[in-house]
């Protein structure tokens, strides 16, 4: 789960460039010339996932699978551009009064469904009521419950209302708009669109064969033009090292690489000739997250003892090769809300002990793990298959917590089963996931204590109420140095508590192929022009 999540938790996958390697331009070089290419429709591009997709109904997802490919099926009314600023997408302009409560959204005119239908405020009110429901199982309707009033004057005409300031509001409307003619009167949940969506973005449905692939076609009448790229297929390949073979073959155009594979695998000619490779530092950070439902992880000195025991150095040289650097709470290192006066958890397998020992743990029958009333100090870590980077990580942390006395077994769960029967539900002791942020700070729906129902992201149960208290107020505040107070407290206390024991921030290690012209690596990473990208007819390799 990026936890991994695409446009779910600020809607979309927001990465920020830290460094670009052999990036193609539109060009074509010759021996003592540069010829510039123009773009040219056609060809495919394949990609691979280590899941299927649930639904590709975006209000009901929440999985990377599903978040990406519905990321081309649908547009928000606005979105980020390349530098990670705020920028039109189905609205071409807007305006907020100044008390900052109200929104006047002017749409574009000219927009269609795929379907034919045209867009209008209709649909965009729509979206709001379907998020709002009480029926709709959605974890992202927090924004809009912000919400005291909608109008919709005219068509092309969408006016929102608060009652409070609310400083996501304006990045909350870059969720996927939804098709009132077509959802209109119908259980969300048993909607035929859940497997044949249709939205406006730049590429259509076509096909999904469940376990195998989904298949999408470009848009031809796309409000930003067609895309030149004809076909997207997302092939399910549940296991990296397969997938891994796929690109070797030429059989995938696009892998984000294992650092073991960018490092040590990928350099060589053969590899250099088909491909580009690239490295951004991502927003997203792993964590060790721990069931605060469980009696075993409701004393805080257990879970600081647990975070003592890890050496996230070794996590990073060891997993990463390098490729990372160390996660100290939900915010990047090099972002304006982070904390670095919080407390750390340096690797110290002495204070590890002595924290369990005042929890009451001690090893009383000399068996080499620790127990308290006649139980033992052991639980099963869960990740999800196919992300080989979470399972080495576990077994770093088991070898490392069996040197304290905590007995641990390390579970790998294919992704579907994982997310229905352990995240979901809540039933775990503990686990390793990772979570995909943005520019915009605000963590209500992950850390407040009032998102630990069903299918909503605080699955690990963590209740604090001054931590409640300091997202309320972040998010009321425009002024970025008032809220960054709120939030240097919010990660004080997150350090202090450790629901997760936070692992690392790795680098996205992306390979592309070179037939694919227009990638130009940005602060939003590679991927933000994807209609742009293009391949010149001469290299093309799929005739649909």
């Amino acid at each position: 789960m990026k936890n991994t999540f695409t446009r779910h938790f600020l809607f979309i996958t927001i990465v920020m460039l830290l460094l670009g390697g052999c990036s193609n331009s539109n060009e074509a070089s010759h021996p003592g010339t540069v010829v510039a290419v123009a773009p040219e429709y056609g060809d495919t591009f394949i990609e691979s996932s280590i899941g299927d997709a649930s639904t590709l109904l975006p209000v009901l997802a929440s999985d990377s699978a599903s978040s990406s490919i519905n990321g081309l099926i649908y547009n928000g009314l606005i979105r980020y551009d390349k530098n990670l600023q705020i920028e039109g997408e189905l609205a071409e302009s807007w305006e907020i009064s100044e008390d900052n409560l109200t929104i006047t959204f002017h749409l574009r005119q000219g927009v269609t469904w795929h379907d034919g239908a045209p867009f209008t405020s209709a649909d965009v009110r729509f979206t709001y009521q379907l998020y709002v429901d009480p029926k709709t199982p959605t974890a992202y309707a927090e924004s809009f419950k912000q919400v005291t009033g909608i109008e919709t004057p005219d068509p092309y005409t969408f006016i929102v209302h608060y009652d409070k300031p609310y400083a996501p509001a304006l990045i909350s409307w870059a969720t996927s708009i939804h098709p009132r003619h077509l959802l209109e009167g119908e259980s969300i949940t048993k909607s035929l669109l859940a497997r044949k969506p249709v939205g406006t973005g730049p590429y259509r449905f076509i096909e999904w064969l469940g376990g195998e692939k989904i298949v999408l076609e470009s848009n031809p009448d796309y409000f930003e033009g067609q895309p030149y790229i004809k076909r997207v297929v997302y092939r399910i390949i549940p296991d990296i090292s397969t997938q891994f073979l796929e690109l070797q073959t030429g059989s995938l155009d696009y892998m984000g690489l294992s650092p073991l594979q960018f490092d040590r695998q990928t350099d060589t000619p053969a590899f250099r000739r088909l491909y580009n490779k690239y490295r951004y530092l991502n927003f997203g950070y792993t964590y060790l997250g721990y069931n605060m439902k469980r009696p075993l992880f409701q004393d805080k000195r257990v879970r600081q003892a647990l975070s003592y025991a890890i050496n996230k150095q070794e996590l990073i040289d060891g997993v990463l090769l390098g490729y990372g650097k160390v996660a100290t709470g939900p915010y990047k290192p090099d972002t304006w809300v982070y904390n670095g006066d919080v407390a750390k958890y340096s690797y110290d397998p002495d204070k590890a002990r002595q924290l369990l020992a005042e929890a009451g743990w001690q090893d009383t029958d000399d068996n080499g793990i620790l127990d308290k009333d006649g139980k033992e100090l052991a639980f099963t870590i869960v990740t999800n298959q196919g992300n080989d980077l979470r399972s080495k990580t576990g077994e770093i942390i088991q070898r490392r917590f069996k040197e304290i006395g905590v007995a641990v077994n390390l579970r790998i769960i294919e992704w579907a089963t994982f997310l229905k029967e352990f995240i979901n539900p809540g039933n775990f002791d503990a686990t390793i996931l990772g979570w995909t942020g943005g520019p915009e700070p605000d963590q209500y729906n992950i850390w407040h204590s009032s998102k630990t129902g069903p299918r909503e992201l605080n699955f690990v149960g963590f209740k604090n109420g001054e931590v409640d208290s300091m997202l309320e107020q972040g998010r009321r505040v425009f002024d970025q140095r008032q809220r960054k107070v709120f939030y240097d407290r919010f990660q004080e206390i997150l350090a202090e508590e450790q629901p997760y024991t936070f692992l690392y921030i790795g680098e996205a290690l992306p390979a592309v192929s070179k037939r694919f012209r227009g990638v130009k690596p940005e602060p939003a990473g590679i991927r933000y022009n994807f209609n742009q990208w293009f391949v010149p007819k001469a290299e093309q390799k799929y005739a649909r």
